[in-house]
C-alpha cells in the first residue's frame, strides 16, 4: 500500500477523531502552537457525555474550546507542563493544574514513569513523500509521547512550518491511527511585543558587552531578551552560535544581520539548535525547511552536560523576584502560579559550568501593582511566602537590573546582600539594608 493510499484509509473528520476519547482518559493535546484546533472544538461538543478527561499540554497561545464548556471541571482537567497566561487564568477558574518538572525530563518522563497516554492528538505539517508528519516548531517531547500513546491522531495544518532536525522531529504514518484534515489556521504568534522600554535598553546595555565573539546563546522570551537580541544584531559581534530551549524572533534578527555562524560550537557546527519555537510569522517563515536550524528533543537541547561542553555559553533569562540570599523565583509569586521551571535551572547550571560561560538573570528592579499602583522591589529580603525557588542560591551567576549587574558566583552571604542591594531601586535600599541586618547578612562596616 502506498503512503497516499494509507493516508486516505486513515483520514477521518474531527468529529470522528473526537469520539475516540472516553471518560477517564489521559489525552495529550500537543504542545504550544501545535495544540489541536479542529479536534478541540469537536471534543468540546461532546462534553455532556464525558467526565474526568485529563488533558495535557503546555504554553498555550490561545484559549481552548474545551475550556468554555459549562461546568468544565466536571468534564475536563487541564494539566500543564509549563503555564502561559491562558493557563494561569484557567488555574483561577478551577480546572487547570501545573505539573512541576524540569522541562528537560519530559521525554524520559513519558517513556519511563508517567503512566498511560490513552490518546495523543496534535497539529502537524502535511505528510512528506516518505510518509512522515513533521512536528513543526514543537519537537520538544512529542516523539516520546507518540512512542507510548495507545492512539495517535494527527491534525494536518498546511501552515505548520517543516522544521528540520537531528532526530525525533516527526512521526511516520505507520504509527498514526487517524488523520484529520484541519482547518489550516495560521500559526499562533507570540512575541516580545512593541518597542523596548528604557529598562529593557538599560539592561541590554549591561549584558551585551559581556558577550564575546564566538559565544553560544540561549535566550528566553519577552521584550528584554528581544532587546538584547536586537542590540547584538546591531553590534560588532561575530561567529555567534545558538543552542536554546526556545527559538525566538531575536535569533532571526541576529541571523539576518550575519551575526550567527555557529563556527565555534564543538558540535552541531553551523546549526541553530532549539527544542521548540514561538514568535512572529517572520520566525515561522525563517524556520521552514531551513537547514541552518536544527530542532531536537528537549532532553538533548537542555542537557546540562551538553551545555557545559560549549565554551563561552551565554544564558539569558528572566525572573519574578530575587532574594538577598540569591534565590530566584521565576515561576510563581507566592502561591500565584505564573509559568514553570522550564529549562532555566538547566541553562543556568550549564552556563555556570562551561568554560567562559555566563548566566544572566535579568529583570526590572521594580514592579507596579496593577490594582493599587504601588511600586514593589523585585529584589527582596526573602522570597514571598509560597514562592517557588527556580534557581538555587548555589548556582546563580549574574543578576542584572537597570541599576547594574552583579556576579553572585562565589560570594558570601554579606557580599551577596551588598551586591544585590546595590542594583535594587534606590527607593528600597535602606529598607533592604535594615532587613539584611535582621537576617545577619549585613556587615556593619558596609553601612554608608
Amino acid at each position: 500500500m502506498s503512503y497516499q493510499d494509507e493516508y486516505k484509509q486513515k483520514l477521518v473528520t474531527a468529529e470522528e477523531a473526537a469520539k475516540v476519547v472516553k471518560s477517564g482518559d489521559w489525552v495529550d493535546y500537543g504542545w504550544s502552537t501545535c495544540t489541536v484546533n479542529a479536534i478541540d472544538k469537536a471534543l468540546a461538543k461532546r462534553y455532556e457525555e464525558l467526565t474526568d478527561v485529563k488533558l495535557r499540554g503546555g504554553i498555550l497561545t490561545r484559549r481552548l474550546a474545551v475550556f468554555d464548556v459549562p461546568n468544565v471541571a466536571d468534564h475536563f482537567t487541564w494539566n500543564s507542563w509549563h503555564m502561559s497566561g491562558v493557563e494561569r487564568k484557567a488555574i483561577k477558574e478551577g480546572f487547570a493544574f501545573y505539573a512541576p518538572i524540569r522541562y528537560s525530563e519530559l521525554p524520559g518522563y513519558y517513556r519511563t514513569c508517567n503512566g498511560p497516554v490513552d490518546v495523543a492528538m496534535f497539529q502537524v505539517a502535511p505528510m512528506d513523500e516518505h510518509g512522515y508528519f513533521n512536528f513543526g516548531p514543537n519537537c520538544s517531547h512529542m516523539k516520546a509521547v507518540c512512542d507510548v500513546a495507545k492512539k495517535i491522531i494527527v491534525e494536518v495544518n498546511k501552515n505548520v512550518p517543516v522544521c528540520l532536525g537531528g532526530y525525533d522531529n516527526c512521526v511516520h504514518i505507520s504509527q498514526v491511527d487517524m488523520i484529520v484534515q484541519g482547518e489550516n489556521p495560521p500559526m499562533e504568534t507570540l512575541g516580545g511585543g512593541g518597542a523596548p522600554s528604557d529598562v529593557d535598553i538599560a539592561v541590554a546595555n549591561l549584558v551585551v558587552p559581556e558577550i564575546p565573539n564566538g559565544a553560544c546563546l540561549q535566550l528566553g522570551i519577552g521584550s528584554m531578551p528581544n532587546t538584547i537580541g536586537k542590540m547584538i544584531a546591531e553590534s560588532d559581534l561575530k561567529d555567534l552560535g545558538v543552542h536554546t530551549e526556545m527559538y525566538v524572533d531575536a535569533f532571526v534578527d541576529m541571523a539576518a544581520a550575519g551575526k550567527i555562524t555557529g563556527a565555534c560550537k564543538p558540535f552541531d557546527k553551523g546549526r541553530q539548535v532549539y527544542a521548540f519555537a514561538a514568535g512572529s510569522q517572520k520566525l515561522y517563515d525563517y524556520l521552514n525547511n531551513n537547514p541552518a536550524c536544527m530542532t531536537a528533543p528537549v532532553d538533548y537541547v537542555n542537557s546540562i552536560a551538553r551545555v557545559a561542553q560549549i565554551d563561552n555559553f551565554i544564558s539569558i533569562n528572566g525572573a519574578v523576584d530575587i532574594d538577598l540570599f540569591g534565590q530566584v523565583s521565576s515561576e510563581s509569586s507566592g502561591i500565584n502560579h505564573i509559568s514553570g521551571a522550564g529549562g532555566q535551572q538547566d541553562f543556568v547550571m550549564g552556563a555556570y559550568l562551561a568554560k567562559g560561560g555566563k548566566s544572566f538573570i535579568c529583570c526590572s528592579a521594580t514592579v507596579k501593582d496593577k490594582k493599587t499602583g504601588q511600586l514593589h522591589s523585585r529584589i527582596r529580603p526573602t522570597l514571598v511566602e509560597g514562592s517557588i525557588a527556580t534557581c538555587t542560591r548555589s548556582n546563580l551567576h549574574y543578576v542584572v537590573t537597570e541599576f547594574g549587574k552583579f556576579n553572585v558566583k562565589g560570594k558570601s552571604t554579606w557580599e551577596r546582600a551588598e551586591g544585590l542591594i546595590g542594583i535594587a531601586h534606590p527607593q528600597f535600599r535602606d529598607e533592604l539594608i535594615a532587613e539584611a541586618e535582621k537576617m545577619h547578612i549585613w556587615r556593619r562596616s558596609n553601612k554608608k
